[in-house]
């Protein structure tokens, strides 16, 4: 299997070559030359494996210079006991008749990122040593909240290899910030960045492209990567789950290998909707795609219009993960969806860079709505679900997976379509924890009381026990507390990097 880059400046390389670049020279994404496919009787056969031996059936396919027994160690390295909390490591919760929620927040951060991340550093190492390069790997990553911790996590002490993490300083929630700030590790770097998320993101697309910076790396033996969803090797391990999901469905008798079944996504940077789009063109029966989106829903706009403007008012929500108004992996959709077309792809992108919006064609915006349908929630009505759906099934999810449950049922509303769907669950609820309990408890109840203290509070109401990556954070030392502008953010790099 080999891959090339979307913007068409590069072919032909191997997985071990595109993960360790993690983006392509020309600033593309790296995308393989073709799909797997999948017959119903190769999905049946995964019914009786469990979540590891799922993955790698589905790996083996996309990384074939990895040998087999090389994924089984990444696999079971990173889906290991001590790192996830429930054995099922990606379990489906049936919720009433027809839907089922999908858990992917059991890992050491707890939030969706772990799945692909505690996996990616283990690609990494062997993709260094499959190409002969004896370069110092240095991963770096914007995050909008979750996907700083969960790579801090997966990377710390990992050797010949230093990670540095740039944030929105006043756009994530207590605890995600905590979570990064008191990271231990010998090799790891955070830094908070005035702006929001889309600052931190192309701020780092433009480190990654900065030619004289590159420059300075090679002479220090430095080289770039990311552990962004815009590298393969992180994106890859998301379309494990979306069979798995199947393959449990199947095995609890709640429909027959063959049955279509809707997905229901939060999205931001439309990595994870992208994997589950990666799945159905594999052979994976979908119905639809349901693209679930916070007040910044420039995806829902784009879906339903063919309009992709990034040119509006940037809102903070309770659901900060998905306050993002450049979704960097959509980009994949559209060169898959224009016939690997890189010269349309590029007046797309530049149009973006350029003046923040551009329009597709109506062929392509045509294959668009017939994969997807796409909704927003806004506060009031984020919150509302939570606690309904707590009132309903004592069941507790966090602000994202409440955006995808009121997305699904503006859906079911709007289409009348009741096929068995599978919402995607993101995040524990009490990483969240100041809006789960606001809606559950009431504001008198939260009144004054810090996200910490309603660790304990949100687990005496609701029974549940606070997750072992969410323990005692407020106690940890602060080893990290460094700011910038997104102006200054190469100038960070070089600090760090002593170049």
């Amino acid at each position: 299997m080999y891959y090339k880059s979307t913007r068409g400046g590069l072919n032909s390389i191997s997985s071990a070559e595109a993960i360790k670049m993690g983006i392509a020279p020309d600033g593309g994404l790296f995308v393989p030359e073709r799909l797997v496919k999948f017959s119903l009787d190769q999905i049946n056969s995964l019914v009786e494996l469990d979540y590891r031996e799922r993955a790698v059936y589905i790996l083996k396919e996309y990384l074939t210079d990895y040998s087999y027994d090389e994924i089984v160690e990444c696999v079971n390295n990173a889906y290991s006991s001590d790192k996830f909390e429930n054995p099922e490591i990606a379990p489906v919760i049936k919720l009433n008749e027809n839907v089922s929620i999908l858990e992917l927040w059991h890992g050491p951060t707890c939030a969706f990122k772990d799945m692909a991340l505690q996996i990616l550093p283990w690609f990494l190492i062997k993709a260094v040593r499959k190409t002969n390069d004896d370069s110092e790997i240095v991963i770096l990553v914007a995050t909008s909240g979750d996907t700083g911790k969960a790579a801090l996590e997966g990377f710390k002490d990992v050797g010949e290899t230093k990670i540095i993490v740039f944030y929105p300083q006043d756009g994530v929630s207590e605890v995600q910030k905590m979570q990064m700030v008191t990271q231990e590790g010998g090799n790891v770097f955070v830094v908070g960045v005035e702006g929001n998320f889309d600052d931190a993101q192309s701020g780092v697309k433009a480190i990654f492209t900065n030619k004289s910076l590159i420059e300075k790396m090679e002479k220090s033996n430095y080289k770039f990567s990311s552990a962004n969803s815009i590298n393969w090797g992180r994106l890859v391990p998301q379309i494990v789950y979306y069979f798995s999901s199947y393959a449990d469905l199947v095995k609890e008798g709640e429909i027959k290998t063959g049955d279509k079944v809707n997905f229901v996504v939060p999205t931001g940077n439309f990595g994870n909707i992208l994997a589950a789009y990666y799945a159905k063109e594999m052979g994976l029966p979908v119905n639809k795609l349901i693209c679930a989106s916070n007040e910044n829903n420039v995806l829902t706009e784009f879906i339903n219009t063919r309009v992709y403007n990034k040119n509006r008012k940037f809102v903070k929500t309770i659901s900060p993960s998905m306050d993002i108004l450049i979704s960097s992996n959509l980009e994949r959709l559209l060169y898959e969806l224009t016939g690997h077309d890189s010269d349309v792809l590029n007046k797309w992108m530049k149009e973006l860079a350029d003046e923040g919006v551009y329009s597709i064609d109506i062929a392509t915006g045509r294959k668009i709505t017939e994969l997807f349908w796409a909704g927003y929630s806004n506060e009031e009505e984020t919150l509302k679900t939570i606690e309904c759906i707590y009132n309903e099934y004592k069941y507790v999810v966090d602000p994202h997976t409440a955006v995808a449950i009121d997305v699904y049922d503006k859906y079911v509303i709007s289409t009348g379509d009741i096929t068995k769907t599978v919402i995607a669950s993101t995040a524990s609820p009490f990483k969240f924890n100041e809006s789960v309990a606001k809606a559950i408890l009431g504001e008198d109840k939260i009144r004054g009381k810090s996200e910490f203290e309603l660790l304990k509070v949100l687990s005496d109401e609701c029974s549940l026990k606070i997750p072992k990556g969410l323990r005692d954070l407020d106690k940890k030392t602060t080893l990290h507390n460094n700011f910038c502008s997104k102006s200054a953010m190469m100038a960070e790099v070089e600090k760090i990097l002593k170049i």
